[in-house]
């Protein structure tokens, strides 16, 4: 290996050696412990360390790193104390999640470090965002976010390399090309020489290091970081290494060719760089050994304090505390004048006064800017906010989604608009992977709203007709909000932005121009999680939301003999339990109407709680009146046939009747 040491300084080479050294020392501990049962999972960096240690050492400490599992050298690197990431990797209190999550799936602000999720993608996007952040904040910052050879080929890499690239972002993005992926070798995942010509396509600068060679790491990426301060870009960077353990300890490595093991163990870079220095009298073999066992006796050090610490007692009130940021709503009364105005105009009326009340928030979604969406609902922005604030975004909604995400780490509030609930489909996976668990793992928050213009009615087909809530409100972590009026709408969603955890914030096409409401000009909030009586009566209770509030309220007109109370749940979740309950043990029957399909959706699992804790008080059985089990269709006969409102009055009666 050839090591060049450019101006370097003795201290700097030995400085860079200790880095080297003490992933190493730590790994071979835990390698120890795992065979001796004292640790679930190990996911081995050996061979490796050259690209943490020196990627950690070119970037400043308030400079995020978004790094995998086996880049135990930026965390060793930036001092994390050993005793938490023990703790972290036995699933103990004084590790980062609180025994919710193992191995490096965990963040610290406190370090700067966003670590990943098993899904790998996303946090490509993540690190866009944080970027995004620092661009607004125009401090000069670089954000450096890993990747190996495999996620190379998940569609968040490349949406995420589009992105940084359209909107100049200040990413390293380190691809560690390390041989295999799990046992897949490299020729079977892509068919490029090199990783980093995939660069080219971006309009990307890129590099190929070698990442063994913690000199040539260091030098080169000094110079890119640099220069990245100064001239704000993404670059890409393939590091060619090896994995020498397994994908983990227990998947083994007997599918590697042995002459190939060897072939890379010549190239250890903690050996290749100890004999480079010993040889320059840069290091000298008695300082070696004593740095190694002051390293040993620390690492045994500390982990005594994590064996020494308690097992995690399970407690129901912390599990579920923990699943959303704490939240102190204030409730800002609607005042001033009044105007009747239509469900969409509340609805930008409501993003509107948000932005001037949030100079952190920021909107981003397809053709948002200059156009105003697709609804029209940010027409008009730009010229009020400016585009750093309205941006466009390519049509990548997974990338953009775990954008908002990134922002939220860095400060920034998010909301995203979907163009049609039904594209929410392409950024499931950090929904619900990403944004629902990160406080529950590591107690971050995701301050994301994404805005879902959904429903039929319209006669718009299978791709833009959805009504997808319930996607969502079996995921704990996301917050679910689903109005029906237009006040409700605009107190409900600069609520939805005030709250610093995900909401899904669904906005029913048909509503948008059809429903009139006379509207307070201010600011205003109404919280989360309380249902709204809309008419109140003894014989049954209805529960709606949504477009299917405006169905009932219709059928309800057409039979004044019924007197029912109409709930208008506004959230699903959460969801206003208390006056669901009280209205059921007045009336005695209870019927759900929805406009989802019937299995799965919301109104099942109403049905089932109203079941289980008001039943001595039903006088008949809970009643769900939903759209077919098929998708929605485009023809009106074929939609008219679909939609749940036919069905309910034959319902309703029937139920009265019973």
């Amino acid at each position: 290996m050839n090591f060049l040491r450019k101006n370097l300084t003795d201290n700097q080479l030995l400085d860079l050696y200790k880095k080297l050294l003490r992933p190493r020392l730590i790994e071979e501990k835990m390698l120890i412990l795992i065979r001796q049962g004292k640790v679930s999972k190990w996911f081995s960096g050996i061979g490796q360390e050259a690209i943490s240690v020196g990627i950690a050492a070119v970037l400043d400490s308030d400079e995020y790193i978004l790094p995998m599992h086996r880049n135990l050298g930026i965390f060793s690197s930036r001092d994390i104390p050993l005793y938490r990431l023990f703790s972290q990797w036995q699933g103990k209190a004084n590790g980062f999640t609180k025994g919710r999550d193992r191995s490096f799936h965990f963040g610290s602000q406190e370090y700067k470090i966003i670590g990943m999720i098993s899904h790998l993608g996303p946090q490509l996007g993540v690190a866009d965002g944080i970027a995004l952040a620092n661009k607004l904040k125009k401090n000069s910052k670089v954000t450096a976010v890993f990747t190996g050879e495999g996620a190379t080929s998940e569609g968040d890499f490349h949406e995420a390399l589009n992105i940084a690239s359209v909107w100049d972002l200040a990413v390293l993005f380190v691809i560690e090309n390390n041989g295999y992926g799990l046992s897949t070798p490299t020729h079977e995942q892509y068919r490029c020489e090199n990783l980093a010509d995939r660069g080219i396509g971006y309009g990307m600068e890129s590099h190929i290091i070698d990442g063994n060679n913690i000199l040539e790491i260091y030098n080169e990426l000094s110079e890119i970081v640099a220069s990245m301060r100064t001239n704000p870009r993404p670059v890409l960077v393939e590091f060619k290494t090896f994995r020498m353990r397994g994908h983990e300890e227990a998947s083994g490595t007997k599918y590697v060719p042995e002459d190939l093991k060897e072939l890379w163990a010549k190239k250890d870079p903690v050996d290749c760089f100890r004999t480079y220095l010993l040889k320059q009298n840069v290091l000298r073999a008695d300082h070696d050994e004593k740095w190694r066992n002051e390293i040993k006796f620390e690492i045994e050090e500390h982990l005594l304090n994590a064996n020494n610490e308690a097992e995690i007692t399970a407690s129901y009130e912390e599990e579920l505390k923990d699943v959303y940021q704490h939240y102190d709503f204030e409730a800002i009364k609607a005042s001033g004048e009044k105007k009747n105005i239509r469900f969409i105009d509340a609805i930008s009326q409501g993003l509107k006064q948000s932005m001037e009340r949030h100079n952190n928030l920021v909107l981003m979604g397809q053709d948002i800017a200059e156009y105003g969406g697709a609804f029209k609902i940010t027409e008009g922005f730009v010229a009020a906010f400016g585009k750093d604030r309205v941006i466009n975004t390519p049509i990548c909604e997974s990338a953009v989604i775990s954008a908002g995400m990134g922002l939220s780490i860095n400060g920034y509030k998010t909301v995203i608009e979907m163009q049609f609930a039904d594209f929410v489909s392409t950024g499931f996976n950090p929904i619900v992977n990403l944004l629902a668990k990160s406080h529950y793992r590591w107690q971050e928050k995701a301050d994301v709203v994404i805005r879902m213009p959904c429903g039929g009615g319209s006669q718009a087909g299978p791709f833009h007709s959805q009504t997808n809530e319930a996607w969502f409100t079996k995921t704990p972590g996301l917050k679910v909000v689903y109005p029906a009026f237009p006040h409700d709408a605009k107190g409900l969603l600069a609520a939805a932005i005030n709250d610093p955890n995900p909401v899904l914030f669904f906005e029913h096409k048909q509503l948008y121009r059809t429903v009139y409401q006379d509207v307070a000009e201010d600011y205003y909030t109404l919280a989360l999680g309380k249902a709204a009586l809309l008419k109140e009566g003894s014989q049954v209770t209805v529960l709606a939301f949504g477009l299917a509030v405006h169905w009932a309220l219709e059928i309800l007109a057409a039979h004044p003999s019924i007197s029912a109370d109409l709930l208008d749940l506004r959230s699903l979740q959460p969801l206003d339990t208390e006056t669901i309950y009280t209205s059921v043990r007045k009336t005695s029957k209870v019927i759900i109407l929805q406009e989802d399909s019937l299995f799965g959706g919301i109104a099942s699992d109403l049905s089932a709680m109203i079941m289980e804790d008001c039943f001595e008080y039903l006088d008949g059985p809970v009643k769900r009146v939903a759209s077919l089990d098929s998708p929605i269709p485009f023809t009106k006969a074929l939609e008219d046939q679909y939609l749940a409102k036919g069905r309910f009055e034959k319902a309703l009666l029937e139920l009265i009747n019973y």
